[in-house]
């Protein structure tokens, strides 16, 4: 990883870099800090509000993102699209790293990366202090080092064409990891849901291999075979995205409502 863990004060960073596995909750419906403490009291080290497959505003990430730095568990946006003021956005709201979607080339990755970071190694717009540092009055170069110590930038790798240009995505200055989103790479691939398929399977193994060569961690979304988990945690993957709230509120509810109906069965 590009990062200094001496320096840095993000949480996961500091795991990975270590090469620990790291668990992130996603949340697309929850509103409310109570989230952030939930995933803590679980066991999960991350936290993504996304911003792509759900109604959260800027605002609302700014607010739990706050919220989950207060407590230790480090807050991630997966923001809607490759542009670049929606990236910097989320940063600046007070994210620790942003999780940027479909990324297909090199070339989409650096313009991520030079979004999500300040000169020298980026072209993020400066904006002072902020949420981010906890408006702490420090000298400019000083406040901009410590933010792009502390921040990920994470390319998701969701086609045949990401696939095929990982090496070169994780090469890129500034990609601190290669995230397969799992189910759209299926939908590309013409295999939806089929999330145990061999073309998946190579899949990662291409990717392992780029994250391997340049120091890059590889990440996992949507696979919830324990089987196929083992297999990728051997092949290096060290940050796995668990269920969505939805999912895992749906899931409690059902459970819920079987076990009550029971009762009077």
């Amino acid at each position: 990883m590009r990062h200094d863990v001496t320096k840095t004060d993000n949480p996961l960073i500091k795991k990975l870099a270590a090469n620990e596995t790291a668990l992130c909750l996603a949340v697309r419906l929850l509103r409310l800090p109570h989230v952030a403490h939930m995933a803590k009291a679980a066991g999960f080290e991350a936290i993504y509000y996304d911003m792509e497959h759900s109604a959260l505003s800027a605002e609302d990430c700014s607010r739990l993102c706050i919220a989950a730095w207060d407590i230790g568990v480090t807050p991630l946006v997966r923001v809607p699209s490759k542009d670049a003021h929606g990236i910097s956005a989320a940063l600046d709201g007070g994210a620790a790293g942003v999780i940027v979607p479909h990324v297909d080339t090199a070339a989409e990755a650096r313009a991520i990366a030079e979004a999500a970071l300040f000169p020298p190694l980026g072209k993020r717009s400066v904006a002072g202090s902020g949420v981010g540092l906890g408006y702490a009055a420090l000298a400019p170069a000083d406040a901009y080092a410590k933010l792009n110590e502390r921040t990920l930038v994470i390319a998701m790798v969701e086609s045949e064409e990401g696939i095929a240009n990982a090496d070169a995505i994780a090469a890129t200055p500034g990609i601190d990891m290669l995230l397969i989103g799992t189910n759209d790479l299926c939908a590309e691939l013409g295999i939806h849901g089929q999330l145990d398929h061999p073309k998946v399977r190579a899949a990662y193994d291409a990717a392992a291999k780029a994250c391997n060569t340049h120091g890059c961690t590889l990440g996992i979304g949507g696979i919830k075979s324990g089987a196929m988990l083992a297999d990728l945690h051997k092949m290096g993957a060290r940050f796995l995205l668990g269920r969505t709230d939805e999912a895992l509120l749906l899931a409690g509810a059902k459970d819920e409502a079987k076990s009550l109906r029971q009762l009077f069965a």
